[in-house]
C-alpha cells in the first residue's frame, strides 16, 4: 500500500512581528520630516491660498491709499473755494461728502448777510439735506426759518421754528434760539400767554441758556390780559413776576 504523501505544511501567512504600521512610522518621524511630507502633498493648495491672501492685502492697501489720497484732494479743493460760486461748484462735484453741506452753509450765510433771503433759503435747505444730523444741520434749519421770516414767508418760517424748537433730536443751543425768536414774535404781537408758554418751554429745555434772561424780560414786560374769570380770588396769594433784569 503506497505511503500517503506527507501533506506539505501550509504556507505561513507571514510574520508580522517586524512590520511597522504607516501611522506608527509617521509618528516616529521628526518635525522636519513631517513638514516635508506635508509640503509634498499640499504645496499647490498652500501656494494658492497664500497668493489669494497676498492679493487681498495688496488690494486693501491700494484701496486705502486711493481713499486717503482722494480725501486729501477733496479737502484741498474745499480749502481753495473762496467765493460762493466756487463753493457751489465744490458742493456739486462732491455731493456725498460732508464738506458739501458745509460749503452750502457758507453760501447760505453769505446770502443771508447780504439780505438775499431767497438765495439763502435754497442754500440752507440744501445744506440741511446734505448734513442731515448734527450741529450744522440744526444751524441750517434755523437759518432757513429765519430767512423765510425775513423774506416774507413768515408763516413757513414760524412753522419751521416751532418744528426745530420741539425736535428732541435737535441741538439744544439752536432749539433754544428758535424758542427765543418765537417768544420775541409773540411779544411783538402782544400775545403774553405765548410769551409765558415759550419762557416755560425754554426753562425746561435749558435753564442756563443766554436766551432765558431775554425771555424773562419779555414775560415781565408783556401786558397781562385781565378778565373777571381770570382775576385772582381776594384771599389768593399774589403772583410775583420775575424782576426785569438790568
Amino acid at each position: 500500500m503506497p505511503t500517503p504523501a506527507t501533506p506539505s505544511a501550509p504556507k505561513p501567512a507571514g510574520d508580522d512581528r517586524h512590520l511597522v504600521r504607516v501611522d506608527d512610522k509617521y509618528a516616529a518621524l521628526g518635525f522636519e520630516d513631517r513638514l516635508r511630507l506635508f509640503w509634498e502633498k499640499n504645496s499647490g493648495a498652500v501656494t494658492a491660498v497664500l497668493v489669494v491672501i497676498l492679493l487681498a492685502i495688496v488690494a486693501k492697501g491700494g484701496w486705502e491709499y486711493l481713499a486717503a489720497q482722494n480725501e486729501k484732494d477733496v479737502q484741498a479743493a474745499y480749502a481753495a473755494a473762496a467765493t460762493p460760486e466756487q463753493l457751489r461748484t465744490f458742493a456739486a462735484a462732491n455731493p456725498r461728502h460732508p464738506l458739501a453741506g458745509v460749503a452750502q452753509l457758507r453760501v447760505a450765510d453769505e446770502a443771508y448777510a447780504a439780505g438775499n433771503y431767497v438765495g439763502a433759503i435754497g442754500a440752507y435747505q440744501e445744506a440741511a439735506a446734505s448734513l442731515k444730523t448734527g450741529p450744522l444741520a440744526s444751524r441750517a434749519q434755523l437759518g432757513s426759518a429765519m430767512a423765510k421770516l425775513l423774506g416774507g414767508r413768515e408763516a413757513e418760517g414760524e412753522t419751521e421754528l416751532k418744528a426745530l424748537a420741539a425736535d428732541a433730536a435737535g441741538i439744544k443751543v439752536y432749539r433754544a434760539e428758535a424758542i427765543g425768536h418765537l417768544a420775541s414774535r409773540a411779544f411783538a404781537k402782544g400775545n403774553s400767554a405765548e410769551v409765558a408758554s415759550y419762557s416755560d418751554q425754554l426753562m425746561r429745555l435749558d435753564p442756563a441758556s443766554p436766551w432765558v434772561q431775554r425771555l424773562l424780560q419779555l414775560r415781565a414786560a408783556a401786558p397781562v390780559a385781565e378778565s373777571p374769570a381770570a382775576a385772582p380770588a381776594a384771599n389768593a396769594p399774589a403772583i410775583k413776576l420775575p424782576a426785569t433784569a438790568k
